[in-house]
Formats: structure tokens, sequence, C-alpha cells
């Protein structure tokens, strides 16, 4: 079968794990790299060389003639070079948030429907073995659910320069908070109802109308409730920054990583996706009183690390192309979580409580 002629676009952590995924992957071609700096040359090396590199996004375009484009780049240009792409008839995967606005995404997916092109959307946990064990094990813990989740990151030198671009166009409850936001959509199925958010601006890097730190909570309509918190930046405590919980009235089931929620860890990307291992809590009494049930831990060995999950977002994004998989839900969910994200967004900003 032919192989997906592909165009990279972006070569920072994201787009050269994705790099990667085409350049070993059997069904992809790598048509250009693109990024407006030297990172597309220290990708070729790392990749062996030999790939044509561009500084200019439509000039890659024109000239490649790419099947699909991967977008890797920062959040501000998501929109108008997805759109490019699908114009051109080009199938298109990129990485989260789909766009820096609602009214952005909406159009992203409009403009997916309008081509008949696939548009998938770089939500790395949905691709992880152990994330899907822990929402199926959350869904066995009755209504209503309460969903505690952080990642905070004490970053520096070039991570905290990545977080200072980033905080450019969006916050972190936006841009991490899709990722759990979406988690906490698929434990409980219910429509979210209300948010409410606070956030602060700890440092004079971040522009005036953004804020480093941020705290959402969210009520959802079957009753059940959860929080998310992201902090960036030099000054973030690393303490208790990896926390990730549900709890029902048949017990809780947590993520515990000993290594990934160690002390140095908050700013590693290749931890952030790790589970190491579950434990599920049994709520039920004896007639003592007393747990009936001693809590189950079941240990992800031969987890994939952040590499192999990229593969596997990748081979999903072949798979749609070539088996015409419909995508409808997939970019619903996105646009879902995103819609969230932002609602929250409006809370910091303005004090109040958000219905959606």
């Amino acid at each position: 079968m032919k192989p997906i002629r592909v165009l990279v676009v972006g070569c920072g952590n994201m787009g050269a794990s994705h790099a990667t995924a085409y350049h070993t992957l059997d069904g992809f071609d790598i048509c250009g790299i693109v990024s407006t700096g030297n990172s597309k040359q220290v990708l070729n090396d790392k990749l062996g060389g030999g790939y044509p590199l561009y500084s200019d996004y439509e000039t890659a375009l024109t000239a490649t003639q790419p099947d699909a484009v991967c977008i890797s780049t920062y959040p501000d240009t998501h929109e108008s070079f997805a759109i490019m792409a699908l114009e051109k008839g080009c199938h298109v995967f990129i990485e989260k948030p789909l766009a820096d606005s609602v009214a952005g995404a909406e159009r992203v997916a409009a403009a997916a429907r309008k081509a008949g092109k696939k548009l998938v959307v770089g939500y790395i946990l949905r691709h992880h073995p152990s994330w899907q064990r822990f929402v199926e094990l959350a869904q066995q813990l009755g209504k209503p659910l309460v969903m505690r989740m952080n990642l905070n990151q004490q970053s520096q030198g070039s991570k905290w320069t990545v977080h200072r671009n980033l905080l450019q166009s969006l916050s972190p409850i936006v841009d991490c908070g899709v990722h759990y936001i979406d988690v906490m959509c698929q434990m409980t199925r219910s429509k979210p109802i209300q948010v409410y958010a606070i956030g602060a601006r700890l440092s004079d890097d971040v522009p005036a109308d953004n804020y480093n730190y941020g705290q959402l909570q969210i009520r959802f309509e079957d009753g059940s409730v959860g929080w998310y918190e992201a902090g960036w930046g030099p000054m973030m405590s690393e303490t208790a920054f990896f926390v990730k919980d549900v709890i029902g009235p048949e017990g809780s089931v947590s993520i515990v990583a000993k290594d990934a929620g160690a002390t140095g860890n908050s700013d590693n990307v290749d931890a952030h996706t790790k589970t190491e291992s579950l434990r599920f809590h049994h709520a039920a009494l004896d007639a003592n009183g007393k747990f009936a049930k001693e809590d189950t831990w079941i240990t992800m060995e031969g987890e994939p690390d952040h590499q192999g999950l990229c593969d596997r977002e990748q081979l999903y994004f072949l798979n749609a192309i070539r088996e015409n998989i419909d995508l409808t839900d997939h970019v619903e969910d996105a646009l879902n979580s995103l819609r969230i994200a932002f609602a929250c967004d409006e809370s910091v900003r303005t004090g109040k409580v958000v219905s959606l």
C-alpha cells in the first residue's frame, strides 16, 4: 500500500517524537520538516539526515504537496496551519489544544468536515493502556465521582523558556488541562454544567493578561465533581505535584507513580504519562466495620514510554486514514474539553462561576 506522505511542522519535544514515529513506522514517508529555527536541522540529523528542510510553512506545503500534515507548533498557529492544510486536501494530526480559542477550534473542525479529511487531535492519554484502565476502573466506583488531578511543573532553563513561550497564548489550565478534563469526561460520561477556577501570575516573565498557576473545578450533571491544577515556572513546589485520584461510593482508584512523582521530575515530559501502578481501594465493610477486602494493586509493567505512545497515536492516525474511521466523536470530545477549559479560563479572569 502506498505510504502516507507527511509534512512535519514544529520540531520541539512533541514534533520530534511524532517525526520519529513517522520515520520508524511502516505506512509513512516524511516529505519535509518545517521550523523557523535550527530545531529542524537537529531533528534531521537525529533521524539520519536527508529530509527536505523548510523555514516557511506555506512554502513547504506548496513544495511538498503532502497527503498529511503533523502540526506541533505553538497553539497560536494551530488554527491557521490546520485550515491551510485541510484546504490543500491534507489529513491533519494536530497537537492539543486544537486551537487557541473555542471559535478557532470550531472553524478547524468545520474545515475538516468540508474537506472530507481526517482530523486527529493529540490526546496522548487516550492511547495509553494504563490510563484506559484507570478510566475503566473509575467507571466501576458508582456515582457520583470525585476526581482529583494535578500536574505542576517546576521548570528552569530551556523548559521555562518553552513554558514562557506557551504563556504568550494560553494558560496552563487550558494547555495542559484539556488532557485531564477529557479524562474526567470519559470517567463520568456526564454533561459538565458549571465551572469555577482561580489563577495567579507569579512572575513578571508572564504576560500581564495571563497567569502561570491555575486551579479549576467542574460540576457534572450526575453530581460528580472534579478539580485540576497546573502551575509552570521556577517557583513551583514539587510537593504533591503529581496527583491522579478518583473516588466513588464503591472506593477509589489512584495512580501511584513513585518515580514520576519524585522530586526533580515535575518538568520531565517522559514522566508525565507514567502510571507505574494503580491502587484500587474497596470501600465495602464487613460485619465488624472493617474493610472487607484489601486494596488491589495493579502493576503496569511494560507500559509504553513517551515515544511508544507517540507511535500509538500515529498508528491511530494512519488507521483513521486508511480505514476511513469516523472521527466525529473524537473531534467533538476535543471540542468539548476545550470549551470547558476556556470556560475555566473565563472564570479565572472574571472571578465568577461559569455555567455551560
